[in-house]
């Protein structure tokens, strides 16, 4: 019965603090911690089933008064790529792309500095070391990689341009955290690298890319409605959805 009981989760509520994406509201966060006495069933059933990852603690939104915050996945066989999208792929068809496992490398970090300098200086990774960065990549329980983009070419040493850090679930790929050159603004390499990963998803014969949450009323977050067809987590379980 112990035994039991360690295995299953134990839930903590944070203290609500100013919400970084809308202003005037507040937020707090559901969270537990990931540790081996957790099956891995159900690591995988909380990822998929709303809560995010950050290291080992998986969290998700529990504000009382705002339900802004709606997880969302891509279906993966019924994506279509749009003009746009195409344009973009041709953009970057230079770019070679290697999956590697959870370990961080020095120019990960260099790169993700220079992005975090660039644009968001201001947020809450602002702050992070070396240290930091490399307990992101490695501090993880699940199937965790990272996809390095290069330019291609004769030369090995070409630096890296893009980063996604990410996790395979039972059911799809889970995009964690991803980062690029800034200066490379015509190639859209955030999009690029979404749209990189649903066609690794099809190859893994996988369903789903999940992106995080889109959140309503945050213009940075309107990007992940790009992304059709696509399906919201409600009170309902997981719903087709056109937003």
């Amino acid at each position: 019965m112990t035994e039991h009981k360690g295995n299953f989760p134990q839930f903590y509520l944070t203290a609500p603090q100013p919400c970084p994406y809308i202003s005037g509201q507040l937020e707090r966060k559901l969270f537990t911690h990931l540790s081996s006495e957790k099956t891995d069933a159900l690591i995988d059933t909380l990822l998929k089933g709303g809560f995010r990852r950050s290291q080992n603690i998986a969290y998700m939104p529990y504000c009382e008064a705002c339900s802004a915050c709606v997880p969302v996945r891509i279906v993966v066989e019924e994506f279509v790529q749009r003009r746009s999208f195409r344009r973009i792929i041709k953009a970057n068809r230079d770019l070679v792309t290697k999956r590697r496992p959870a370990i961080p490398t020095s120019e990960q970090y260099q790169l993700f500095r220079t992005y975090i300098d660039s644009r968001h200086s201001d947020g809450g990774m602002a702050d992070m070391s070396n240290l930091d960065y490399a307990m992101m990549v490695e501090d993880s329980l699940v199937d965790t990689f990272v996809s390095e983009y290069r330019l291609a070419g004769d030369d090995d040493n070409a630096p890296v341009t893009a980063v996604a850090l990410c996790d395979r679930l039972s059911d799809g790929v889970s995009m964690v955290y991803s980062f690029f050159d800034p200066e490379m603004t015509e190639r859209s390499l955030g999009t690029f690298m979404i749209l990189e990963h649903i066609e690794y998803a099809r190859q893994l014969g996988l369903p789903y890319v999940y992106l995080g949450y889109w959140i309503k009323g945050s213009r940075k977050m309107d990007y992940k409605t790009r992304y059709q067809p696509q399906e919201h987590l409600t009170t309902s379980g997981w719903v087709r959805s056109s937003t």
